[in-house]
């Protein structure tokens, strides 16, 4: 029986909760099955950021509250085809290097890794540390794609929105997402 693709969207704390709103509306209009969890403190960004209410998320994304660790996305045999964490704080990517699996968020990256499936941490911070440093070559070397919110410019863009697209769009990619959110390098008509 075939079904619908399945994404796991997670949002913590970190600034950037444009990058999420974002990625969770394409993906909704590409018919993709968004399943999405928050910190507390992603859910306080997103409306201080966005003015954006993590339940005006509902019409997108079937949402989980971050402490129900018996939601679907806890299990691995709840399929998926993979997860991202946008924006990633560097609190909740050091749990997840060393394991803490004490949140739905950090739980659902672990079973993600577990599963071997794609899973792709946007860190939204800078400059970083030796050990956030250290922590993302932990996750990177567990197969793990780094994709920090550093938009390009070759594009040349003139609105915001386009530098979020670029993000974006890199995110989709990692996903392994067709997409046409910008114009890619050598393929202007």
């Amino acid at each position: 029986m075939s079904r619908k693709m399945r994404i796991v969207v997670g949002i913590t704390g970190a600034s950037g909760s444009i990058y999420a709103y974002t990625l969770i509306r394409a993906l909704h209009q590409m018919g993709i099955e968004v399943h999405l969890v928050a910190t507390e403190m992603g859910v306080k960004v997103m409306q201080f950021e966005c003015g954006v209410d993590i339940e005006d998320l509902k019409e997108y994304a079937i949402i989980y509250h971050n402490k129900n660790l018996f939601a679907a996305i806890a299990s691995g045999s709840f399929q998926t085809d993979g997860m991202v964490i946008v924006p990633c704080s560097m609190n909740t990517l050091g749990a997840i290097a060393n394991g803490v699996g004490d949140s739905l968020v950090s739980r659902a990256a672990g079973v993600v890794m577990k599963e071997r499936r794609n899973f792709v941490v946007v860190p939204r911070e800078a400059p970083f540390n030796v050990i956030h440093l250290r922590n993302m070559m932990t996750l990177a070397e567990a197969g793990v794609s780094i994709l920090p919110a550093s938009p390009g410019f070759y594009h040349q863009p003139t609105e915001i929105w386009e530098l979020v697209n670029f993000v974006v769009a890199r995110i989709l990619d990692e996903l392994r997402i067709e997409h046409e959110l910008m114009e890619r390098w050598g393929e202007k008509e």
